[in-house]
């Protein structure tokens, strides 16, 4: 954990009903090691920067920010945001209702069309051209052994083996620069980053935690949403719908030149999007019981979508 997230409940002695009686405060990590990291990655100052300078260009459901500030590249922020209490974490152990998979996969236009194809994101967003994506390989490499030796006896055959293959792929998509079409990509849309509000319908979804901000694929937040949150066997039979009402939404918010047949082809490859997720972090994060669980079921689920789609062509 690179951050840590307080919340406080004001006493004011004035204020109209527009003002807040909460708020939630996010700050840097304790932990030395996490924070040193999170400011060679720039991740405190691109949450930051989401904050004061992207959020009002989107449109999708994020919490009301009231101050949004960073020392240099940190650690030292602070970001102050509105109190979505009743809403609820998702929980990215037990997946989630189709109802909330597909609110939130149709939040995603409201972070995509605004920043579609916009060559100004390259400057504030991109990463060198050559090195990170070679970094990406051999970071997914360092750390597949463990994994593979921890949780390799909790996955099918077929799951291992596809996995693995994603570290010996040199053409794996997402080792490939960003091409057109691109965007802003959330690149952590999951489960535990999303706030639920399942008291109206369809569900109220309120993503947060915008530090791993990058520009890139449009289908890879979509699909590591519907893949990671869904049962395999339910994912199979509602992902086509939900892509197809997620095209749609996209081409009514003046998206052109992008076809379902490409929209699908893309979703197809996107699908290896949460393997680095899952294997870089299982071993990077303390170890515990229910993190081991989680892990085992983001492995599952990730390499049930790759194989059920036929994505493993693209290796």
């Amino acid at each position: 954990q690179v951050g840590k997230c307080i919340r406080f409940e004001l006493d004011l002695a004035a204020g109209g009903a527009d003002v807040p009686r909460s708020l939630v405060g996010k700050f840097p990590s304790d932990n030395a090691v996490s924070r040193e990291g999170a400011v060679a990655l720039r991740i405190y100052s691109r949450e930051v920067m989401f904050y004061r300078e992207l959020a009002p260009r989107v449109s999708i459901a994020i919490p009301k920010c009231y101050y949004a500030d960073i020392i240099d590249e940190g650690p030292q922020f602070l970001i102050l945001m509105e109190d979505l209490h009743p809403a609820e974490q998702g929980d990215q152990l037990n997946g989630c209702s189709l109802e909330v998979a597909r609110t939130a996969v149709l939040e995603l236009v409201g972070l995509q069309a605004p920043t579609w194809c916009d060559e100004g994101l390259q400057e504030k967003l991109a990463e060198p051209p050559d090195g990170f994506f070679a970094d990406m390989h051999a970071r997914y490499n360092e750390m597949l052994p463990g994994f593979l030796e921890r949780y390799a006896a909790r996955l099918a055959a077929d799951e291992v083996d596809i996995i693995a293959r994603m570290g010996e792929s040199r053409s794996c998509p997402v080792y490939q620069p960003t091409a057109t079409p691109f965007c802003l990509e959330h690149r952590d849309y999951r489960l535990d980053n999303l706030l639920i509000d399942e008291r109206t319908t369809p569900p109220k979804v309120t993503v947060v935690d915008w530090q791993g901000l990058k520009v890139g694929r449009p289908l890879n937040d979509v699909a590591l949403c519907i893949a990671g949150g869904l049962d395999p066997t339910e994912r199979a039979k509602v992902e086509q719908g939900i892509v197809r009402d997620y095209h749609t939404a996209l081409v009514q918010a003046g998206i052109a030149g992008f076809d379902w047949t490409q929209c699908w082809h893309e979703y197809r490859r996107a699908t290896f999007a949460g393997f680095g997720l899952t294997i870089i972090s299982a071993m990077v994060v303390e170890q515990t019981a229910r993190g081991d669980d989680m892990f085992v079921a983001m492995a599952h689920r990730y390499a049930r979508h790759a194989l059920d789609l036929g994505a493993d062509e693209f290796l």
